[in-house]
């Protein structure tokens, strides 16, 4: 084991300081020249990788100290903090490699350790007059990084640099590069380079006292206390989620009550990466009443607070910082924090006042105006406003300076309007926007809605003779603005409007010559439906004259203008369409018409390139939704199907349509059902089957929008909405699960990086943007859609992972703190505007007509879901508050203020509201009063079998000092012992047996009753499939309710003989019932992915490839394909394991999402690597390994079956730096690809590694040049593959050795085909269906036809695409 040592020496005037510090699992090293940690950079190495000797000494060299040369196999972590500029952070990563290096070559020689332990370097180091300056690398650094990345062996010397009475010369080679600087008085290198130069010489003098001695004359000096490198530690281990061991370091540091910047610096972050926010806040307000004095320390205090919304708190420091420091910038940290204090929903309304008050006394007593600065300006009105002072806030907005600042910022205008309003000025506002208008020339919307207000104020006379004005103002601007701009014609509709809202006028016949006006002069601009919708509502002789005025809208398609004023001509006379003209057959007939116009229209973009949309796109969407209606008209899922068609042919012609997708996810979720074969977690046999319709294509087309962070809290409701229904099946495909997760990340971002704005927004006084910031999280923190995304991936989780003690312990706490907080203000940010919508306003919108039974889930739904699996898990958990308090690690969220929550949670839990009811489907409810007549029947016996709290905590004590060697915090073992005992003879007798109830025993059969009308009826996939899902989710939860009698033990002592039975008898029913719903739906699933279904679906399409010809006839047979085979498995490709290098995954093609993946044009499967593993991060329901195998890098993802003794063995031995071989699968996840692991193996004999490279190779030549013949084959095989005579071991075998007899009974279409395809020369991509076509003539469908037989019986397959085929033998 290495010494801890410190060394200490001036360079050229600058005190550079080194520590090193051992510890059992890495070793930290700092070098600095300010007293500081800097930035934090880990080097680590496998165990395998040898380390170069340093080369000998030079004899002409005397004073030359040789280094060892860094291996390339060091990978550099960044750890904390950044260079402050490319040119650095080269340097950083040069002398971390080379510190690293020294240190692991130290130990091998002097101590013969084999261990190579991660070295944490901090490198915090001072600026220089030449860093300042950025020139950049010097000519030396050019040169060497140049020769460092092409890997040449060349020899630098930088004369220029040296001089000749240096007395020290060091000598370090990096990655095959020699470099030489002298160290002892340069004056064209900067202190900075020479510290980091030095630093390795500086290491290696700490392992050996002679040689420091000899060298530095070094002498002992602490850079850094125990405190700072312990939470260094504690970092560390957070960053590596090695949550226990942080949390005895982190303690440690807290109990010294640290002071010093490096420490709470650290800590910060290790406190925030615990979620223990409180705890931040003690220690920063520790330090600062240790230290009074210190402005940093009383900053960093009232951060902390900010940080947490603690404003009552902040203020008080604030006010304290003002009074010792006199600085206004804190005095307006007081106010603002008073200000946010009595926005808070938890402040009593009472105090609200009081705080306001307190805030404007505050404000009033600066020394400095608050006008001098526009956010400390914008704060002062705020104030005025709350307090309805508004006389005060005119006066400071009618001056001079108020209105200079109200020109100049938005913000405090739109505040002013909104003082204006309140104070009643609505006249005055009106005249000065009137001003704006006419002369400056201003179109800003707001003014003109001034205008409008002020029109509309007053008697009815005073409205009537405004009302001419402001028309004759509005015509004047739209004659003056032209087509420049839209604000004049929009202001003289929303007048008419108004004036027929307020009773001025009684007809819309001018309302309809407006309309008329606007269309005509904007109707090419594509807003301008939306810019009409409001004001097209008009009935009678109005409407028919508009109607008219539509229609004799140009159809020519001669320029895109006039393509965009017949399509929002369309979508207006769509929007207008009575109730009575809405039928199946109408909407079929318009949807074919769209078609139509839509085909036509398309000679206008095909020059345009794929990143380009097409100027048609919306009689696409026009003629989608129409298809819809028509479903929604007469439930006829043809129409579905030839939506599907149009709406894939469209997206194919404008990739980047995010409107194309959108209709087709929320059409494939009605199409939807993916079914497999499996075992659920809880043992028993699920669903097994095939594929009627595509949940992953609308999963396909939601990734293909690139949702990017926030917009998952507003759009991820399109796929996990109910997303169980679709996460039946767990053959390796845990999508929907992990698309729950990667759409919850943006909470976590906002729970660590959304506090650092509102810190920086206090920073730099941007007060009018801290209720922005503030509000923003709070959106986040209480939104709907991330609780119930929530309670989706819980349900996913019981259906996919063992029933344990830590999932249900775990989710029972995270549910629990969600109800909570149930009552408090839930934000819905789920943005339903955004999917287009041009149906008629008679009827229902796109977004009502296909969504799944007609109901959305929101706070009603989430609320009855959180009560059914708290019972449940409550029932199934030995956790209780006591216990939870003791084991929590972060801060408790903030609980809601409503009165409700203050009552017991158990009679919280039973409460059931109408408004709950009502968003629950018929079955969804069954499944409600069955789990809660299950946990009350269970209850008492849970009750009276659950240990103790006391016996609980006593375990979990037990186990944290095994894992930690430490006892747990805050935890004292009673005297006597006994809580040790969970299992003690109970004093009480236990409760009395009696049979399930009703509920209970008839659910299944309710379900199975259910499912066959649903069956009979004809039912769409999802109405079967969420029958399905709550029978197996009923039995799920029955196996969760029960875990706790499994033991025999148990069984024995509590007497449950008779209750074991009755769940034997219930578990039997749900499985037979399941069992019976599994064959029905293989049955059906089986129906769907046949010849005759696919001709099927092509035939129910034909209205839009028919006669017309609209749509051609192979791409609707291509999306009947996709969409009843989208997850239809290839056994041959699936089945295989082939060896691959990780270049080869990263270079594999995919024909679209759902294909299969092809490396080299050949598909493939099951895959194998071998391969180092870089770093290990474990989650909860996976763990990835970053793995590097020379070619490439890529994840591994191997999802946990916790606790498990497979798993367990399975990572035995596996870590960081280790090689491993993997098997599994390639999947790709937004963008990314990974490897899906199955199994993990670290690799024990070195010469595995070989063997799996020259196997990859071998396997590789076999697709290439085909397998190598036997000796007994090789001369007559040569022969037929090669006629003179020149035979390879990798010549394929001829595809005519066969001949025609194996088809003989095959159909005649079918036999040509396969003697064409014989015929043609063999090529990887096969052969193309118009080459076939044309060479055997007649029907296209019947070609067509014949083909999907051929592929069917398995006579031929696809190859590159859908388009393609080859012969299988």
């Amino acid at each position: 084991m290495l010494p801890s040592a410190n060394i200490a020496r001036d360079l050229d005037g600058a005190h550079t300081e080194v520590l090193l510090q051992a510890f059992a699992d890495r070793i930290l090293v700092l070098v600095t020249q300010i007293g500081k940690v800097g930035t934090l950079i880990q080097a680590s190495i496998p165990a395998t990788t040898a380390l170069d000797p340093a080369p000998p000494p030079d004899p002409s060299e005397p004073n030359v100290i040789p280094l060892p040369p860094p291996p390339p196999a060091i990978q550099l972590t960044p750890l904390l903090g950044s260079a402050p500029s490319d040119h650095m952070h080269t340097l950083h990563s040069l002398y971390v490699s080379q510190i690293a290096t020294v240190i692991w070559t130290e130990e091998v020689q002097e101590f013969m350790e084999a261990e190579r332990r991660p070295i944490v370097v901090g490198l915090a180091l001072r600026k220089t007059a030449e860093a300042e300056e950025d020139l950049g690398l010097t000519v030396h650094e050019k040169k060497g990084t140049a020769q460092v990345y092409r890997k040449c062996r060349k020899f630098v010397e930088h004369t220029s640099a040296l001089r000749s009475d240096a007395s020290l010369l060091l000598h370090c080679r990096t990655y095959g590069v020699q470099v030489y600087v002298r160290l002892a008085s340069l004056t064209k290198i900067s202190t900075t380079r020479r510290a980091l130069l030095v630093a390795s010489l500086l290491i290696r003098a700490a392992t050996s006292e002679g040689l420091a001695s000899v060298l530095l004359g070094c002498r002992p000096h602490s850079i850094v206390k125990f405190a700072p490198s312990m939470a260094l530690k504690a970092l560390a281990l957070v960053r590596s989620q090695k949550v226990e061991e942080s949390l005895v370091v982190c303690d440690e540091v807290l109990a010294t009550k640290p002071t010093d910047e490096s420490t709470l610096a650290a800590m910060m972050h290790v406190l925030r990466g615990l979620g223990r926010h409180t705890d931040m806040v003690t220690m920063y307000e520790d330090a600062y009443k240790q230290q009074p004095t210190n402005e940093e320390l009383g900053s960093q205090a009232f951060m902390a607070n900010v940080r947490i919304g603690n404003w009552k708190a902040a203020q008080q420091i604030a006010t304290k910082l003002h009074k010792q420091f006199r600085d206004d910038h804190y005095l307006y940290w007081s106010v603002m924090s008073a200000v946010l204090q009595a926005s808070d929903p938890t402040t009593p309304p009472g105090i609200r006042p009081v705080l306001f008050k307190l805030a404007h006394r505050l404000v009033v007593s600066a020394t400095t105006p608050s006008f001098y600065n526009a956010d400390r300006f914008y704060l002062h009105l705020m104030i005025l406003r709350e307090l309805e002072l508004y006389d005060e806030a005119y006066e400071l907005l009618n001056n001079d300076i108020g209105k200079a600042i109200c020109a100049s910022s938005l913000t405090v205008d739109e505040l002013r309007r909104d003082i204006w309003r309140l104070k009643g000025l609505t006249g005055e506002e009106g005249a000065r926007a009137k001003a704006r208008i006419t002369e400056a020339k201003d179109r800003n919307w707001l003014e003109f809605l001034a205008v409008l207000d002020a029109t509309f104020a007053g008697s009815q006379d005073d409205v009537r003779s405004q009302l001419e004005e402001s028309r004759t103002l509005f015509d004047q601007i739209a004659k003056d603005d032209g087509k420049s701009d839209r604000s004049g014609r929009l202001a003289l509709l929303e007048l008419e409007k108004r004036a027929v809202a307020h009773g001025i006028l009684t007809s819309t016949a001018h309302i309809t010559e407006l309309l008329q006006h606007y269309f005509t002069t904007f109707g090419d601009k594509l807003v301008c439906f939306e810019d009409l919708r409001p004001y097209v509502q008009i009935e009678g002789d109005a409407l028919a004259e508009w109607t008219n005025f539509l229609k004799a809208q140009s159809s020519s398609f001669t320029s895109i203008d006039v393509l965009n004023r017949f399509i929002n001509a369309q979508k207006l006379l769509r929007y207008n369409l009575p109730a009575a003209e809405v039928t199946a057959e109408s909407e079929a007939a318009r949807a074919v018409l769209y078609l139509q116009s839509y085909h036509d229209a398309l000679t206008l973009g095909k020059d345009f390139p794929d990143s380009e949309l097409q100027p048609a796109d919306d009689l696409a969407l026009l003629c989608g939704q129409a298809f819809v209606g028509a479903w929604r008209a007469g439930r006829d899922a043809t129409h579905l199907y030839n939506a599907v068609s149009v709406l894939e042919y469209a997206s194919s012609r404008s990739k980047q349509s995010y409107k194309i997708r959108l209709l087709l996810i929320r059409i494939y979720r009605l199409l939807g059902m993916y079914l497999g074969d499996c075992k659920s977690s809880c043992g028993m046999r699920r669903i097994d089957g095939w594929i009627l319709g595509a949940p992953s294509l609308a999963l396909e087309h939601y990734r293909g929008i690139n949702v990017k962070q926030i917009q998952n809290d507003t759009l991820s409701h399109l796929i996990m909405t109910r997303a169980t229904l679709f996460s039946l099946s767990s053959v390796g495909d845990l999508t929907y699960s992990s698309e729950a997760l990667e759409s919850s990340q943006i909470y976590i971002s906002n729970s660590q990086e959304t506090a650092e704005y509102t810190v920086r927004a206090f920073a730099g006084e941007k007060y009018s943007q801290l209720p922005e910031f503030i509000l923003f999280e709070e959106r986040l923190d209480n939104s709907l859609q991330r609780d119930l995304t929530k309670v989706e991936h819980v349900r996913m989780r019981i259906t996919h992972e063992p029933l344990i003690s830590d999932l249900v312990d775990m989710e029972l706490i995270e549910l629990k703190f969600i109800f909570d907080r149930l009552n408090l203000v839930h934000h819905d940010n789920r943005d339903f505007d955004v999917i287009p919508n041009y149906q008629p306003r008679s009827g229902l919108s796109f977004h009502e007509q296909t969504l799944l039974f007609d109901k959305q889930p929101g706070l009603g739904w989430l609320a009855t879901y959180l009560r059914i699996y708290i019972k449940i898990f409550q029932s199934a958990s030995d956790l209780d508050d006591t216990v939870e308090d003791k084991l929590l690690i972060g801060d408790r969220p903030k609980p809601s203020v409503d009165p409700d929550t203050k009552l017991p949670l158990k009679e919280r839990l039973a409460m059931r509201k109408q408004e709950e009811i009502d968003e629950l489907t018929p079955e969804e409810l069954l499944f409600l009063e069955y789990a809660t007549a299950l946990s009350d029947w269970l209850s008492p016996f849970h009750d009276y079998i659950r240990p103790p709290p006391a016996a609980v905590l006593a375990e979990a004590a037990k186990q944290t000092e095994l894992k930690t060697g430490f006892p747990l915090k805050g935890y004292e073992p009673p005297k006597n012992g006994t809580a040790t005992n969970g299992h003690a003879k109970k004093a009480e007798e236990p409760p009395t047996l009696v049979d399930a109830p009703e509920l209970v025993n008839k659910f299944f059969d309710d379900m199975s009753a259910r499912f066959k009308e649903a069956l009979d009826a004809g039912s769409l996939p999802p109405e079967l499939l969420q029958i399905v899902t709550l029978t197996q989710e009923g039995l799920l939860v029955l196996a969760l309710g029960s875990q706790r009698f499994k033991p025999a033990a148990v069984i024995k002592q509590y007497r449950l003989g008779a209750m074991v039975q009755i769940f034997k008898d219930i578990r039997a029913k749900a499985i037979a019932v399941l069992e019976e719903m599994s064959a029905a739906l293989v049955k059906l699933a089986e129906e769907g992915a046949t010849i005759d279904s696919r001709k099927a679906f092509v035939e129910a399409c034909k209205p839009v490839w028919g006669p017309a010809g609209l749509l051609d006839h192979d791409f609707v047979s291509t999306i009947s394909k996709k969409v009843t085979e989208s997850r239809k498995q290839k056994a041959g490709a699936l089945h295989s394991l082939r060896p691959v290098t990780i270049k080869q995954l990263l270079n594999a093609t995919q024909a679209h999402s759902d294909a299969e993946w092809s490396i080299d044009e050949v598909e493939v499967g099951q895959i194998t690597v071998v391969a180092q593993v870089v770093s290990i991060t474990s989650q909860t329901t996976n763990c990835v390994y970053w793995l590097d195998d020379g070619t490439g890098r890529i994840e591994a993802r191997h999802w946990v079956d916790v606790g498990t003794e497979d798993d367990a063995e399975r990572w035995g031995g596996i870590t960081e730096n280790t090689y491993i071989r993997v098997m599994g699968s390639l999947k790709s996840f937004g963008n990314k690809r990974y490897i899906n692991a199955t199994h993990l193996r670290r690799i024990k004999d070195p010469n595995e590694i070989q063997f799996h490279i020259l196997e990859t190779f071998t396997v590789y030549m076999i697709f290439q040049k085909g397998a190598p013949l036997r000796p007994s084959e090789a001369g007559s095989r040569a022969a037929v593959a090669n006629g003179n005579g020149a035979a390879s071991a990798y010549n394929p075998q001829s595809t005519a050795a066969g001949g025609m007899e194996q088809y003989a009974h095959l159909p005649s279409i079918q036999r040509r085909i396969v003697a064409f395809m014989m015929s043609q020369p063999q090529q990887t991509e096969g052969t193309h269906v118009a080459a076939i076509a044309r060479n055997i003539g007649g029907d296209a469908n019947a070609i067509s036809e014949a083909l999907d037989r051929l592929m069917d019986e398995g006579h031929v397959f696809t190859t590159i695409d859908d388009s393609h085929f080859a012969l299988s033998t």
